[in-house]
C-alpha cells in the first residue's frame, strides 16, 4: 500500500529520480534532471530543506546527501511504524508531498 501511494504521488515528479525500499522502509532520491539523473547542487541543501518542511508539519524523515560521491546527491528515508493504518500512511505521503513541493520551489 505504501509503495503504491508513493508511486502515485511522486512517480511522475520530474525531480524524483527513484523510489525504492522494502516494506515500510522507503527512500526517495531527488535529481535536478530526471532524464540525465543529474543531482542538485549541494549548496541547495534540498534534503535538509525537505526535512525541515516535513518537521514543521509533524513528520519525521531522515535526510541524506552526498550519496553519489560524498558531495552530490539528495534523498530522504521514511520509516513509519509497522502498525500504521492506510489513513496514517496517506497522511504521511500528503505531508511528505507538501514538504517536497515547497522545498523544490525554493531551489528550482
Amino acid at each position: 500500500v505504501l509503495e503504491g501511494m508513493l508511486h502515485d504521488r511522486f512517480g511522475q515528479n520530474p525531480h524524483v529520480g527513484d523510489i525504492r525500499g522494502r516494506g515500510f522502509f522507503r527512500g526517495l532520491e531527488f535529481v535536478e534532471s530526471r532524464e540525465t539523473k543529474a543531482p542538485f547542487d549541494p549548496s541547495a541543501n534540498l534534503s535538509g530543506r525537505i526535512k525541515s518542511a516535513a518537521m514543521d508539519s509533524g513528520l519525521i524523515i531522515y535526510p541524506g546527501k552526498g550519496t553519489i560521491d560524498g558531495k552530490h546527491g539528495d534523498h530522504v528515508l521514511i520509516a513509519p511504524p509497522f502498525i500504521a493504518s492506510e489513513d496514517e500512511l496517506s497522511e504521511l505521503v500528503d505531508k511528505l508531498g507538501t514538504a517536497v513541493e515547497a522545498s523544490l520551489k525554493a531551489v528550482a
